[in-house]
């Protein structure tokens, strides 16, 4: 039988554990505003019971060196040692592979070596989470992108962040877009439009002729069928109800939902009636769009690179998956209907007006966004900087590129947002809900414009 350990044991882990985080505290290795480890690792990382972690972070709330938020965690208070100051850089978990944030941020400290910057990966991207680590100190600078954006300015909740001033150098359509009652709220950071990715050899193969910005959505369904190869690769593939590729048909269409008068929202009828009709027929000829087989980019980037997609729609931000393939991509417009219109997807950092560090926290906004930091971006990885001298440089490759990887300046004109199709995120939620239970064949047009009419606030 297993001796069980003593209770002279569990009070010498507890003490040491008590006892560490205290020295890390005091010396400043554990910076002020930084959270502990969650109880239950810090419970396994001792030996311990969850009782007894918690028993001992009491001796260390008593002493003045944390704080217990509820439903948060255990937030260290202690001052930091004079002349050093720690921020909390908080971004979603996409960014380091999309800009090579871990060589930025290391010349960062080569530069501001009495910044400390804490590293804060977001579990998820929502409102909720954002205004709670705000409120509770858990970030100095964010990451924020354009769907979250007009969250924020849809709940009345832009005051959290500070207003920063304008960098000239900044393509202007990028920081128009983070504008609020002619504040600057967000500074762009990198952006994309959703274009068309595909495999240059499939095409060759099956003496198809290479996509242009003249493809329309019937040269798709007329081209793209003779790519597909039964039960070993699909010709079209992406997320159609992904928020960032969903609202393409509806702009390509012209649609807006404005209201009349009486304050109800306006629906042509005419051009949804066109927009599901070519929503059917890709149905039809791409039955994976909608069957639920692809539930994320990430799936539609694995079937790219597996040979299993001809065609994907993505970003220049998705294009780091591909870094180690040897899948000859090449890059085009996406298909339209006419009127060449896409989407654009941009990212921007933000500053916690309610930050302590207010000087330290510009600092990492200006170095970020600095020319020479973009040009890094840009000649590190194949996401587009906002400054436009970096995104426009010329000079020697280091990453092998698609000839037409420049492509993204001559398609400014097309580029559109969620705001101009005049509803909310709110509504956005309901119209993407709405299109699955049409899609699935719950209603009829007339019914699908009925109940629109009726859903969107």
């Amino acid at each position: 039988m297993r001796k069980r350990p003593s209770r002279l044991t569990f009070q010498s882990r507890l003490d040491e554990m008590v006892g560490l985080l205290r020295s890390e505290i005091r010396s400043g290795r554990r910076a002020d505003g930084e959270f502990l480890p969650p109880e239950k690792e810090m419970a396994v990382q001792y030996r311990l019971s969850n009782q007894s972690v918690r028993k001992g972070l009491e001796v260390l709330v008593a002493e003045g060196l944390i704080e217990k938020i509820p439903r948060v965690g255990n937030k260290v208070t202690a001052p930091a040692p004079a002349g050093n100051v720690t921020i909390k850089l908080c971004y979603q978990n996409t960014i380091p592979g999309e800009t090579g944030l871990p060589e930025l941020l290391a010349r960062f400290r080569t530069l501001y070596p009495h910044i400390n910057v804490q590293e804060v990966v977001l579990p998820a991207n929502t409102l909720d989470i954002i205004t709670q680590y705000m409120d509770n100190g858990m970030l100095d600078v964010v990451t924020i992108n354009q769907t979250l954006f007009r969250e924020l300015r849809e709940t009345d909740n832009l005051g959290r962040l500070q207003p920063l001033e304008a960098n000239p150098d900044v393509y202007p359509f990028l920081a128009e877009v983070f504008r609020a009652e002619g504040e600057l709220l967000l500074q762009p950071f990198i952006f994309s439009p959703v274009v068309m990715c595909y495999n240059r050899e499939h095409f060759l193969d099956k003496q198809v002729p290479e996509p242009d910005s003249s493809w329309t959505w019937r040269h798709m369904l007329d081209l793209a069928a003779r790519l597909e190869i039964p039960k070993e690769r699909v010709s079209l593939a992406y997320l159609f109800y992904s928020i960032n590729r969903f609202p393409l048909l509806f702009l390509q269409h012209g649609l807006t939902f404005d209201r009349d008068d009486s304050g109800k929202r306006r629906i042509d009828r005419s051009k949804i009636s066109e927009l599901l009709r070519l929503a059917r027929t890709l149905k039809e000829k791409f039955p994976i769009l909608f069957d639920g087989s692809i539930r994320s980019d990430i799936e539609t980037e694995q079937l790219f690179m597996q040979n299993k997609a001809s065609i994907i729609l993505t970003t220049y931000f998705r294009l780091n998956s591909f870094r180690d393939a040897e899948i000859p991509f090449e890059l085009s417009p996406i298909p339209h209907m006419g009127d060449p219109r896409t989407l654009l997807v941009h990212i921007g950092l933000g500053i916690n007006r309610k930050t302590e560090v207010q000087e330290a926290a510009r600092a990492l906004v200006k170095f970020l966004t600095s020319y020479e930091t973009q040009l890094a971006i840009r000649r590190n990885t194949y996401s587009l900087p906002a400054l436009k001298p970096a995104a426009e440089w010329v000079g020697k490759e280091t990453l092998p590129r698609s000839p037409r990887f420049s492509m993204f300046r001559e398609i400014f004109p097309t580029l559109r947002t969620c705001d101009d199709l005049k509803i909310s995120e709110a509504d956005m939620r309901k119209l993407v809900w709405e299109m699955r239970m049409h899609m699935a064949g719950f209603d009829d047009e007339e019914q699908f414009c009925t109940r629109l009419e009726e859903q969107l606030m």
